[in-house]
């Protein structure tokens, strides 16, 4: 399962503007979320990109991308019908191919030399299946990301066969059909924005649509794939920054600068500011 393609979705009414969003990188350009985020997945191997984005957005996301727009096509989703139907309108461009998945106001860190996509790539191309990337994230965030179940597979702490899929549970539920052996009370495994998938997903999006007026959801997809082949949740050794959550573009930058060459500035920029407000 070589995956050679990726989607990112940025179409959302709310997060449209997100990815355009300029950044200081970890080399300490500023560039925007879009290209920071496609610099990571083009470093994984991943040759061609699709970006959904709102109609009349398509020059906007080309500049944003800057020289990495060669190898993008940008893709409306002219009818608004939520995050499944998004997906699916990169089908034509997936065709009979895996491909990478991941959202465009989330950017990632990683604690080891591999970047967060190139350990998701490795787990889906030495497993032959679908993977999605997971974080443990405390059930205050739930009503935030989608959330798996299952349990650990066995010889590694960081990967889990998939059982169970529900898009933003509430803790009720989550308690009750989403605990994972292992993983620290109130701890529930979300997802972290990326997933590698089989086109069989693509398939069961398409025929979802044509069920309910051309609405999908992407949750209900995956967990069809659980219960109809191999499903691994990939707890990456990296964190996922989501650029929509209040002060998330502020977070996301420090993340960043903590992660790059000019670490200690931007330490001693904090330091500083704290003195300075309890003065």
């Amino acid at each position: 399962m070589k995956v050679t393609k990726a989607v990112i979705t940025a179409a959302g009414k709310n997060q449209r503007h997100l990815p355009l969003q300029t950044l200081v990188d970890r080399d300490g350009v500023s560039k925007s979320a879009l290209a920071i985020l496609a610099e990571e997945i083009t470093a994984a191997g991943i040759s061609e990109i699709a970006v959904i984005v709102c109609p009349g957005d398509e020059a906007a996301y080309s500049t944003a991308a800057g020289s990495l727009a060669r190898q993008m096509r940008f893709i409306p989703q002219t009818n608004a019908l939520g995050y499944g139907h998004a997906v699916h309108c990169a089908a034509e461009f997936t065709g009979d191919d895996p491909f990478l998945l991941t959202v465009g106001d989330h950017l990632y860190t990683s604690r080891t030399d591999k970047s967060c996509t190139a350990q998701l790539l490795e787990t889906a191309e030495s497993g032959k299946c679908s993977v999605s990337a997971v974080q443990a994230t405390h059930e205050s965030k739930l009503p935030f990301y989608g959330s798996v179940g299952g349990r650990r597979v066995q010889g590694s702490d960081r990967l889990y066969e998939v059982e169970t899929v529900i898009e933003k549970p509430t803790p009720t539920e989550a308690e009750q059909k989403l605990v994972v052996p292992g993983l620290r009370a109130g701890n529930y495994l979300c997802f972290f924005g990326m997933h590698a998938l089989t086109p069989s997903v693509m398939e069961i999006l398409g025929r979802q649509m044509k069920d309910s007026d051309g609405r999908a959801d992407l949750s209900a997809a995956l967990s069809e794939t659980a219960r109809r082949e191999r499903y691994l949740a990939h707890e990456l050794q990296g964190r996922r920054h989501d650029i929509d959550l209040h002060y998330g573009l502020l977070a996301t930058q420090l993340a960043l600068g903590l992660a790059g060459k000019d670490r200690d500035e931007v330490l001693s920029l904090l330091v500083e500011l704290l003195a300075q407000s309890q003065a």
